[in-house]
């Protein structure tokens, strides 16, 4: 097998792409399976945001489908635990929370913080622009 070596500033161009949405030299790049329009056509604008990756590995925008953690169609607007066949943390059924933007912004930013006893192991996304970018796309699930 023959191996190929890409120049320094070539690779450093196409690892600079990772993770990012757009066009390199006409192919696109950064786009996972979560940018497909979901059967709903929940995606506004082009599809979710750069942001939602995290949250895919674990939620699904479908509705009626939960993964690991439940669907986040019609979160936004919810009372916290609303998916009656989802395991949710006694906390999180009982926190009394609704999810509208001031609730979901403090919840992404630290899950921990907001429902002490949730299930959900992820350590919260401090950038404030993300999560109302985040927020406004789980309003159109």
């Amino acid at each position: 097998m023959r191996r190929v070596f890409l120049p320094i500033p070539l690779m450093a161009l196409v690892l600079s792409a990772c993770g990012q949405s757009g066009t390199v030299a006409g192919s696109e790049v950064g786009q996972s399976e979560t940018s497909a329009p979901a059967a709903d056509g929940g995606m506004a604008n082009g599809g979710p945001p750069a942001s939602f990756a995290q949250c895919s590995a674990c939620h699904s925008p479908q509705p009626g489908k939960s993964i690991i953690g439940p669907t986040l169609a019609g979160v936004y607007g919810a009372n916290a635990g609303h998916i009656d066949d989802f395991a949710y943390s006694t906390a999180m059924r009982e926190s009394g929370l609704t999810w509208d933007d001031e609730t979901l912004s403090r919840y992404l930013e630290n899950p921990a913080a907001t429902v002490p006893g949730t299930k959900m192991s992820y350590s919260g996304m401090r950038d404030a622009a993300k999560r109302a970018e985040l927020i406004e796309y789980l309003k159109t699930l």
